[in-house]
């Protein structure tokens, strides 16, 4: 009998999000809802005019920009930016299939990390579907590299990912962290972490564009050698956490969980966009494989946060 853990999942409720862009400052108002098996991750967008766009898969084939956040074109000159919390998100607390609703141009920051998120995910629980889960399984190392930082992909016999950071910075100067995925550990370990920035930049970059809707309620601001927000770090080490949660939101764009080692060194949006690209150049690189033809340990799958609910029953999702 195929076990239940290694099944697809998706959410049992649609949840529903609204606030602002941090970059466009726009108001936004974004839902998550269940998807069918096999689907993975698919996103529409309402426009002003009253239409919606017909839904596209959430994948890196579809990034236009990387510069800050990740931006996906869905076609027809529409995109939508910072999409890599919302998936960082579902990919952490283990689920397979959602479909994403937006009325605006960018995902809501909500608190600057993906705890709203993960939160109302854990708030409605997850439905196991009649479908196998499906992983990219590594078998061939892949490196992109922009002078001394890097990215790669490489085999491993688990769900690992191993983040350095390194910025000119007495507040958060060189940091790594090595993290094992189970949705337990990315609920209590990254999901917190909120972006990151410095008061020195603030100029500059508004007056490029960016950072519209950035406060000290949606993001951490080191000024000198002081961190800016009234509460301080929610972690010692949240700026390389919340590398680690981007990351796993970039990652997820390949279409389905990766089984083997993500490395990074002075990484970013771009580099991970990259690295995914390389991954898929050859299938030499790749197997598509089902979770019961691999070591697992199931367990770790069902290793949740405390209060989700996993509801072990088959339903279809219309």
């Amino acid at each position: 009998m195929q076990k239940l853990n290694t099944r697809q999942r998706t959410l049992a409720a649609a949840i529903d999000f609204s606030g602002y862009g941090v970059h466009s400052g726009q108001p936004v108002n974004l839902t998550i809802g269940p998807a069918p098996a096999d689907s993975g991750y698919v996103i529409s967008r309402t426009l002003e005019n009253g239409t919606t766009t017909a839904p596209v898969k959430v994948h890196f084939s579809r990034v236009s920009r990387t510069t800050l956040c990740t931006t996906l074109d869905l076609g027809d000159s529409v995109s939508v930016a910072t999409i890599e919390h919302v998936t960082s998100a579902l990919s952490g607390m283990g689920v397979d299939n959602a479909l994403i609703t937006i009325d605006g141009s960018e995902c809501p920051i909500l608190d600057g990390s993906a705890r709203p998120y993960a939160e109302a995910i854990l708030k409605v629980g997850l439905e196991i579907q009649p479908a196998q889960r499906k992983f990219l399984k590594i078998m061939r190392a892949v490196t992109v590299r922009n002078n001394d930082a890097f990215a790669a992909l490489e085999p491993y016999n688990g769900r690992s990912l191993d983040l350095e950071i390194d910025f000119d910075s007495k507040v958060i100067g060189r940091q790594r962290m090595i993290f094992d995925w189970t949705p337990r550990r990315y609920y209590d370990d990254v999901s917190r972490a909120r972006t990151f920035g410095f008061a020195r930049d603030a100029k500059i970059l508004r007056q490029a564009g960016y950072a519209l809707g950035s406060s000290l309620d949606n993001s951490i601001t080191v000024h000198e050698n002081r961190v800016l927000n009234p509460g301080g770090l929610r972690y010692e080490d949240e700026f390389v956490r919340h590398k680690l949660l981007d990351a796993i939101g970039d990652l997820s764009l390949g279409g389905l969980p990766i089984w083997g080692r993500f490395r990074s060194y002075k990484g970013g949006h771009g580099l991970n966009a990259h690295v995914l690209a390389g991954l898929f150049s050859s299938e030499a690189n790749y197997e598509i494989v089902d979770a019961e033809d691999l070591p697992l340990e199931f367990q770790a799958f069902d290793e949740q946060p405390e209060g989700l609910a996993v509801n072990h029953y088959l339903r279809s999702v219309r």
